[in-house]
Protein backbone atom coordinates (compact mmCIF):
# COMPACT_ATOMS: atom_id res chain seq x y z
CA UNK A 1 0.00 0.00 0.00
CA UNK A 2 1.37 3.17 -0.84
CA UNK A 3 1.79 6.19 1.66
CA UNK A 4 -1.54 8.08 2.02
CA UNK A 5 -1.90 11.69 0.50
CA UNK A 6 -3.55 14.06 2.61
CA UNK A 7 -5.17 17.30 1.69
CA UNK A 8 -5.15 20.27 4.29
CA UNK A 9 -7.86 22.88 4.23
CA UNK A 10 -6.51 25.79 5.88
CA UNK A 11 -7.98 29.35 6.32
CA UNK A 12 -5.07 31.72 7.34
CA UNK A 13 -3.32 34.84 6.49
CA UNK A 14 -0.40 35.28 4.40
CA UNK A 15 2.54 35.27 6.09
CA UNK A 16 0.89 33.48 9.03
CA UNK A 17 3.78 31.55 11.00
CA UNK A 18 1.02 28.80 12.43
CA UNK A 19 0.41 27.65 8.47
CA UNK A 20 3.73 26.13 8.35
CA UNK A 21 3.31 24.50 12.10
CA UNK A 22 0.02 23.17 11.19
CA UNK A 23 1.99 21.19 8.65
CA UNK A 24 4.31 20.24 11.02
CA UNK A 25 1.95 19.26 13.75
CA UNK A 26 -0.53 17.68 11.76
CA UNK A 27 2.37 15.63 10.08
CA UNK A 28 3.77 14.40 13.19
CA UNK A 29 0.29 13.60 14.39
CA UNK A 30 -0.47 11.07 11.90
CA UNK A 31 2.32 10.27 11.29
CA UNK A 32 3.67 11.30 7.98
CA UNK A 33 6.35 13.47 6.38
CA UNK A 34 5.43 16.81 6.12
CA UNK A 35 5.64 16.49 1.88
CA UNK A 36 2.83 13.93 2.10
CA UNK A 37 0.35 16.82 2.81
CA UNK A 38 -0.97 19.12 0.32
CA UNK A 39 -1.84 22.33 1.45
CA UNK A 40 -4.86 24.55 0.26
CA UNK A 41 -6.22 27.76 1.50
CA UNK A 42 -9.56 28.53 1.79
CA UNK A 43 -9.00 31.90 1.89
CA UNK A 44 -8.28 32.11 -1.80
CA UNK A 45 -11.37 29.99 -3.55
CA UNK A 46 -12.50 26.46 -3.40
CA UNK A 47 -10.23 23.61 -4.10
CA UNK A 48 -10.54 21.60 -7.56
CA UNK A 49 -12.43 18.41 -8.04
CA UNK A 50 -8.63 17.15 -8.85
CA UNK A 51 -7.29 17.95 -5.16
CA UNK A 52 -10.00 16.75 -3.66
CA UNK A 53 -10.05 13.11 -5.40
CA UNK A 54 -6.49 13.09 -4.61
CA UNK A 55 -6.69 13.30 -1.31
CA UNK A 56 -6.96 10.37 0.53
CA UNK A 57 -7.71 11.88 3.92
CA UNK A 58 -9.02 15.69 4.01
CA UNK A 59 -7.53 17.45 7.25
CA UNK A 60 -9.14 21.18 8.47
CA UNK A 61 -7.76 22.79 11.43
CA UNK A 62 -7.71 26.00 13.21
CA UNK A 63 -7.66 29.65 12.14
CA UNK A 64 -6.47 32.30 14.73
CA UNK A 65 -7.62 34.98 12.52
CA UNK A 66 -11.01 34.37 11.00
CA UNK A 67 -14.45 33.01 12.54
CA UNK A 68 -17.25 31.29 11.31
CA UNK A 69 -19.30 33.61 12.93
CA UNK A 70 -17.95 36.52 11.88
CA UNK A 71 -17.80 35.54 8.26
CA UNK A 72 -16.58 37.20 4.78
CA UNK A 73 -17.01 36.75 1.45
CA UNK A 74 -14.69 33.41 1.40
CA UNK A 75 -16.85 31.77 3.69
CA UNK A 76 -19.70 30.63 1.46
CA UNK A 77 -17.51 28.53 -0.38
CA UNK A 78 -16.05 27.11 2.35
CA UNK A 79 -18.70 25.70 4.09
CA UNK A 80 -20.02 24.55 0.36
CA UNK A 81 -16.38 22.51 0.35
CA UNK A 82 -17.33 21.54 3.89
CA UNK A 83 -20.89 20.12 2.00
CA UNK A 84 -19.18 19.13 -0.51
CA UNK A 85 -16.59 16.57 1.77
CA UNK A 86 -19.81 15.63 3.26
CA UNK A 87 -22.16 14.70 0.32
CA UNK A 88 -19.13 12.45 -1.12
CA UNK A 89 -18.46 11.05 2.18
CA UNK A 90 -14.57 11.80 1.83
CA UNK A 91 -12.75 10.36 4.72
CA UNK A 92 -11.88 13.88 6.85
CA UNK A 93 -10.85 14.95 10.41
CA UNK A 94 -11.50 18.68 11.29
CA UNK A 95 -10.72 20.51 14.41
CA UNK A 96 -11.25 24.13 15.58
CA UNK A 97 -12.40 26.19 13.37
CA UNK A 98 -13.08 23.49 11.11
CA UNK A 99 -14.75 21.97 13.49
CA UNK A 100 -17.43 24.93 13.62
CA UNK A 101 -17.57 25.61 9.50
CA UNK A 102 -18.57 21.87 9.25
CA UNK A 103 -21.06 22.39 12.07
CA UNK A 104 -22.93 25.54 10.11
CA UNK A 105 -22.29 23.64 6.75
CA UNK A 106 -24.18 20.84 7.20
CA UNK A 107 -27.11 22.56 9.22
CA UNK A 108 -25.85 23.33 12.80
CA UNK A 109 -25.33 26.63 14.54
CA UNK A 110 -22.08 28.59 15.66
CA UNK A 111 -22.14 31.15 17.96
CA UNK A 112 -19.31 33.94 19.61
CA UNK A 113 -19.47 33.02 23.53
CA UNK A 114 -16.81 33.92 25.63
CA UNK A 115 -18.19 33.04 28.72
CA UNK A 116 -17.86 29.13 27.16
CA UNK A 117 -14.45 29.85 25.86
CA UNK A 118 -11.59 27.59 26.56
CA UNK A 119 -8.06 28.53 26.02
CA UNK A 120 -5.41 26.41 27.20
CA UNK A 121 -6.13 22.79 27.73
CA UNK A 122 -9.89 21.36 29.28
CA UNK A 123 -10.88 17.92 30.23
CA UNK A 124 -13.72 16.56 27.66
CA UNK A 125 -15.78 13.64 28.91
CA UNK A 126 -16.94 10.71 26.26
CA UNK A 127 -20.77 10.45 25.75
CA UNK A 128 -22.07 7.15 25.39
CA UNK A 129 -21.59 7.30 21.54
CA UNK A 130 -18.27 7.98 22.29
CA UNK A 131 -17.28 5.06 24.55
CA UNK A 132 -18.61 3.06 21.38
CA UNK A 133 -17.02 5.06 19.23
CA UNK A 134 -13.96 2.97 17.44
CA UNK A 135 -11.35 5.51 17.65
CA UNK A 136 -12.51 7.38 20.71
CA UNK A 137 -13.98 4.93 22.64
CA UNK A 138 -9.87 3.44 23.41
CA UNK A 139 -8.96 6.75 24.50
CA UNK A 140 -10.49 6.35 27.74
CA UNK A 141 -13.95 7.89 29.55
CA UNK A 142 -12.23 11.49 30.62
CA UNK A 143 -8.98 13.12 29.25
CA UNK A 144 -7.21 16.38 28.57
CA UNK A 145 -6.91 18.09 25.46
CA UNK A 146 -5.23 21.43 23.82
CA UNK A 147 -8.01 23.90 23.31
CA UNK A 148 -8.62 27.56 22.06
CA UNK A 149 -11.39 28.97 20.97
CA UNK A 150 -14.52 31.14 21.33
CA UNK A 151 -17.26 30.37 18.82
CA UNK A 152 -19.41 27.98 20.37
CA UNK A 153 -21.22 24.87 18.65
CA UNK A 154 -24.68 25.42 20.33
CA UNK A 155 -26.18 22.54 17.79
CA UNK A 156 -24.64 19.46 16.07
CA UNK A 157 -25.80 18.88 12.58
CA UNK A 158 -28.77 16.42 11.89
CA UNK A 159 -27.14 12.66 11.54
CA UNK A 160 -24.43 13.58 13.75
CA UNK A 161 -23.51 11.73 16.55
CA UNK A 162 -22.26 13.78 19.88
CA UNK A 163 -18.73 11.68 21.15
CA UNK A 164 -17.48 14.33 23.95
CA UNK A 165 -18.05 16.84 25.89
CA UNK A 166 -16.83 18.93 28.74
CA UNK A 167 -18.12 21.28 32.03
CA UNK A 168 -18.65 24.46 29.71
CA UNK A 169 -19.47 23.41 26.26
CA UNK A 170 -21.42 20.43 25.57
CA UNK A 171 -20.71 19.61 21.62
CA UNK A 172 -16.85 18.43 21.69
CA UNK A 173 -16.59 15.98 19.12
CA UNK A 174 -18.49 14.26 16.50
CA UNK A 175 -18.37 11.98 13.52
CA UNK A 176 -21.38 11.90 11.17
CA UNK A 177 -23.56 8.69 10.90
CA UNK A 178 -22.35 5.78 8.31
CA UNK A 179 -19.41 8.63 6.94
CA UNK A 180 -15.99 8.26 7.67
CA UNK A 181 -15.80 12.54 8.82
CA UNK A 182 -14.81 13.34 12.29
CA UNK A 183 -14.80 16.89 14.05
CA UNK A 184 -12.94 18.03 17.17
CA UNK A 185 -13.68 21.41 18.83
CA UNK A 186 -10.11 20.62 19.89
CA UNK A 187 -6.76 20.02 18.93
CA UNK A 188 -5.53 16.05 19.43
CA UNK A 189 -3.06 17.51 16.54
CA UNK A 190 -1.20 19.88 19.14
CA UNK A 191 1.19 19.05 21.98
CA UNK A 192 2.09 21.47 24.51
CA UNK A 193 5.07 23.45 22.65
CA UNK A 194 2.55 23.54 19.90
CA UNK A 195 0.27 25.01 22.29
CA UNK A 196 1.99 27.73 23.41
CA UNK A 197 3.17 29.01 20.23
CA UNK A 198 -0.42 29.04 19.21
CA UNK A 199 -1.15 31.59 21.99
CA UNK A 200 1.94 32.94 22.04
CA UNK A 201 0.98 34.45 18.17
CA UNK A 202 -2.95 35.03 19.18
CA UNK A 203 -2.68 37.20 22.46
CA UNK A 204 -5.76 38.80 21.56
CA UNK A 205 -7.47 35.30 22.72
CA UNK A 206 -6.13 35.23 25.93
CA UNK A 207 -8.89 36.42 28.50
CA UNK A 208 -6.65 39.24 29.88
CA UNK A 209 -6.54 40.67 26.33
CA UNK A 210 -10.08 40.45 25.67
CA UNK A 211 -12.37 43.79 25.90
Amino acid sequence: MTDPHFLLLQVRNPGDPMATQEVRCFARSLPCTPSRIEVFDLLSGAPSKSALKRADVVLLGGSGEHSVVRGGPWLSRALDTMAELYAESRPTFASCWGFQAMAQALGGTVVTDRDRAEVGTAWVELTHEGEADPVFGPLGKRFRVPIGHEDVVTEIPEGARLLASSDLVENQAFVFAGKPIYATQFHPELNRADLVARLTKYTEYLPPYWS
